[in-house]
């Protein structure tokens, strides 16, 4: 990890000092659609009442290019996203007993539904190579490139935590026995303070229209893929971070 920050901090001194015969900065609107397949996200999403399109949403980015050649630019791209949501647990309900609170089957009717909320939080820095294979000055410019970047992020989990991993068997006299789950309060975060940091890479096409002498108007798709271990979450795989992002954009030359 520390070698990839020193790399990507290289190529940002690097790239800033190069003369600058012409660059450009373009401001984004995109909206994102975390792709969310590792296991964290599939155990939550295939309890709680939330799912994985309820985490689709917009953001806002900047993009700085330097121009290297006719067909070859560098950029540093910067985006941010966030989302929150609450939900509850599918198919459960609450009691609160004298060995703690459990989890029964929606059959009882239970003196609450527990539920939590999820805060997520991915702030990529990236650096990338971009080629614009026709040059930049015809009525449309495709354009398509990729390269590495810093992903940082935090996840809160706030509420009730259902455990799965420890059944209990409640009996009652005249009734069949029921497998019962122990529901913890939980506020439990990846990335406490300014974030966790992983490393990634990305990949992304688009197309370009002049619509006057410094500005242009570009429309993206960007694939970025980034996964990080989790210290408080233990248990799981490493946390898919990666997005499909579509975006519109202006850029202005100078």
């Amino acid at each position: 990890m520390k070698k990839t920050i020193i790399a990507l901090t290289a190529l940002l001194i690097i790239g800033l000092a190069l003369p600058a015969a012409a660059n450009t900065v373009t401001v984004r609107f995109s909206f994102n659609l975390p792709t969310m397949k590792s296991d964290f996200w599939t155990t939550d999403f295939a309890n709680m009442s939330y799912k994985r399109t309820n985490f689709q949403d917009t953001s806002f980015g900047i993009d700085y290019e330097i121009f290297l050649t006719r067909e070859l630019s560098l950029m540093f791209s910067f985006d941010t996203f966030n989302k929150s949501k609450s939900g509850v647990y599918k198919n459960y309900v609450g009691y609160q007993l004298e060995g703690g609170d459990f989890a029964f089957p929606t059959s009882f009717q239970g003196d609450y539904t527990p539920g939590h909320s999820l805060r997520y939080t991915v702030t990529p820095l990236q650096a990338s190579i971009k080629i614009t294979p026709l040059g930049r000055r015809v009525r449309v410019i495709p354009y398509f490139g990729g390269g590495v970047g810093l992903y940082i992020y935090s996840l809160r989990m706030t509420g009730d935590l259902v455990d799965f991993s420890d059944p209990h068997v409640y009996s009652e006299t005249g009734y069949p026995d029921v497998a019962v789950f122990p529901i913890y309060s939980v506020d439990a975060m990846e990335g406490e303070n300014f974030g966790r940091i992983a490393f990634g890479y990305q990949l992304f096409g688009g197309l370009q229209v002049p619509i006057g002498n410094r500005l242009t108007l570009a429309g993206e798709f960007k694939y970025s893929s980034a996964k990080s271990k989790m210290k408080n979450f233990v248990g799981f795989q490493p946390l898919d971070l990666g997005n499909l992002q579509m975006s519109l954009g202006i850029a202005y030359w100078f």
